[in-house]
């Protein structure tokens, strides 16, 4: 673990002497250019949840709960060798 921590940071030492070397005029477009994705992403996100929720869809489909151990037995029993049903009976 304490290698791991090691090289994530000289792998993080190294990606921040990187960005400092990067002239300020293109450290602005990086950042401005995060900052737009960014923004695209969430205007996108509220858009969506703004045309769910504006669907009207009042319809609410009530069942029963199956018990889900039948569900399993019966599944179990199909699983089986035919041969061995054949000799069950």
């Amino acid at each position: 673990m304490k290698k791991l921590r090691v090289s994530m940071d000289t792998w993080f030492n190294k990606l921040d002497m990187q960005w400092r070397a990067l002239p300020v005029q293109q450290q602005y477009k990086y950042l401005l250019y995060c900052f737009l994705g960014y923004l695209i992403l969430t205007i996108a996100i509220i858009l969506k949840v703004w045309y769910d929720t504006g669907e009207t869809n009042h319809s609410l489909a009530i069942e029963h709960i199956e018990n889900p151990v039948i569900k399993k037995k019966e599944s179990a029993i199909s699983m089986q060798d035919s041969l061995l049903k054949i000799i069950k009976k």
